[in-house]
């Protein structure tokens, strides 16, 4: 799974198709989508489109709370919206009643080829102690917003420390703060200063911070330099100091 891709939440129609193939010929393998976006028709087109063989093109979606009484359904829906021949990554989206019993649904898709590997999403520290013991296939994924302002150390530590050995990995949804915390996020000094030293823009500063913290990112943007940007993160570093000044 690659460590930084793009994500779709309030992408629709041409917009979305746009978005997703501007990302691909950016170089972006992973594209995450959802049931209750919306878009999953778009996102497989784009997919499809691209000219990329299939097998390096990462899609990600996920099964709606109000799907999990008839998981397999939810399941078919999103195999045929999609259309690109299997699903890399499913996830629940939310907790809810019968999470489990979907989840356990998505299990039988993994033996059988169609779902590649599966995990959930808006799970916390509580819920996962919960669910966790309950089902056969650890997560793969446990994706959760995470921005600078709203940085889930708990239960990242509980991840990546506390079950270690169940091999999860954290990804953020809104790295970039979201409708919340976006403008406020993208005008921090603190932030700003550190971009100044690098010759980098906020938003990368904010999703390099998330990568060295082991946080795969998906950003979403509908502007192709935009998109270019939040994938230019690699060549640089943030020191220790720089990591622990993040603002709060």
């Amino acid at each position: 799974m690659p460590i930084s891709g793009i994500g779709t939440y309030l992408l629709s129609g041409q917009t979305c198709y746009n978005s997703v193939s501007s990302a691909l010929k950016s170089g972006v393998r992973l594209i995450d989508s959802a049931y209750i976006y919306g878009n999953e028709e778009q996102v497989g087109r784009a997919v499809r489109d691209s000219g990329i063989s299939r097998s390096e093109i990462f899609v990600t979606t996920k099964m709606f709370n109000t799907q999990f009484s008839n998981p397999e359904n939810a399941i078919e829906t999103s195999l045929n919206r999609l259309n690109v021949e299997y699903i890399d990554l499913m996830l629940l989206h939310h907790p809810g009643n019968n999470d489990v019993k979907a989840y356990l649904a998505m299990e039988k898709y993994v033996q059988s080829g169609k779902i590649k590997s599966i995990g959930l999403s808006n799970f916390y520290i509580d819920e996962l102690k919960r669910f966790l013991p309950q089902v056969n296939i650890m997560p793969s994924i446990i994706q959760n917003e995470i921005h600078p302002y709203y940085q889930e150390t708990n239960v990242i530590n509980y991840v990546y420390d506390d079950i270690r050995d169940k091999g999860i990995i954290m990804e953020a949804w809104f790295p970039l703060g979201g409708k919340g915390h976006n403008t406020q996020l993208l005008n921090d000094q603190t932030l700003k200063a550190i971009g100044n030293k690098y010759n980098k823009s906020v938003p990368q500063v904010i999703l390099r911070w998330d990568l060295q913290r082991g946080t795969i990112v998906i950003p979403g943007s509908t502007n192709s330099s935009h998109i270019q940007e939040d994938f230019d993160i690699y060549d640089f570093e943030l020191t220790d100091d720089e990591m622990r000044t993040m603002p709060i």
